[in-house]
């Protein structure tokens, strides 16, 4: 049998044609950083542009369009390991993206910003994206002139820090050197009884002035909770939960973390106790506390709890 003989076909210096009015144009605006299509004599505006309407094989009219540069996929491939023939040379995905203005689609590469090989496609890339043409900085009037579609920014991480001091009033103050000492101090109204951690030095209620001081423990219930999926340097890891405690002694629920426990496990009635940083790490502050865990206790009844959310 005689061996296998590879054989090349090859126009050496490239394969050379006219490509005519409608496609010279489109290729010319291409490389000018522009998108156009032409308009069929029923109205269609085709992109890219043919000579002739494919519906009905009538020559289209001599009226281009410029559309997008915006588009929207319509529909997707994924490459998660793309040869040395592909535009790319990192996971990309080919899309059939339709600009705004058209009323046809053409298949390009998607750049969604993956560069591990073998890797997933990403939960973003979706049919109905939004996207937009990634041009090279050297065009020559090829279709080739777009390096890919990238989608459009949507979101955005800006850092953000606010420094300012806060100062305390008598109350607050008050409250702080207790925090230094270990303890956990309220104010007890004379009038309706109910202590406020941390104190204020008024009552919520019926507010007027309080004095009497009350410390109150270090465990509590939790009322409500929210589950956080955004990272906190407070928190041990993400997601997280913020959750409002009713300490013992207490009236008034206080904000705090909560951890030691799964985030979907934590529930309305949750007997937590305080985690405290170690004493040589303490100051007049509230973060003494790192955040509350389980106590191990039963759980408290919603109808016990329900007055304090």
């Amino acid at each position: 049998m005689p061996s296998e003989v590879n054989h090349v076909l090859e126009f050496p210096g490239g394969y050379t044609r006219s490509v005519g009015p409608v496609i010279g144009r489109f290729l010319t605006e291409l490389r000018d950083g522009r998108l156009v299509g032409v308009r069929t004599e029923a109205g269609r505006v085709l992109f890219p542009p043919l000579e002739y309407d494919p519906d009905t094989g009538d020559a289209v009219t001599e009226e281009f369009v410029e559309v997008g540069p915006a588009g929207t996929v319509e529909s997707w491939s994924w490459v998660a390991e793309p040869l040395g023939s592909h535009p790319l040379d990192r996971p990309f995905a080919w899309a059939l993206i339709k600009p705004d203005g058209a009323d046809t689609a053409f298949v390009h590469a998607l750049d969604v910003g993956v560069h591990e090989r073998g890797a997933e496609p990403p939960k973003r890339l979706r049919t109905g994206m939004r996207v937009r043409p990634k041009y090279r900085a050297e065009r020559t009037g090829s279709i080739a002139d777009i390096e890919a579609f990238q989608p459009e920014v949507t979101m955005i991480t800006s850092p953000t820090r606010l420094e300012f001091e806060l100062k305390p009033g008598r109350a607050l103050e008050r409250f702080f050197e207790g925090m230094a000492e270990g303890r956990i101090l309220g104010h007890k109204c004379e009038i309706c009884g109910k202590v406020t951690v941390p104190m204020k030095g008024l009552c919520p209620k019926d507010g007027v002035p309080t004095s009497q001081e009350v410390e109150v423990a270090d465990t509590g219930t939790v009322t409500t909770f929210a589950v956080n999926n955004l990272p906190d340097p407070r928190a041990p890891q993400v997601p997280f939960v913020s959750a409002y405690v009713l300490l013992d002694g207490a009236d008034i629920a206080m904000l705090t973390l909560v951890a030691g426990i799964d985030a979907d496990k934590v529930r309305m009635g949750m007997r937590v106790k305080a985690v405290w940083k170690p004493r040589e790490e303490w100051g007049a502050t509230i973060q003494n506390i790192r955040w509350f865990e389980p106590s191990g206790e039963d759980d408290v009844s919603f109808e016990a709890i329900q007055e304090y959310m």
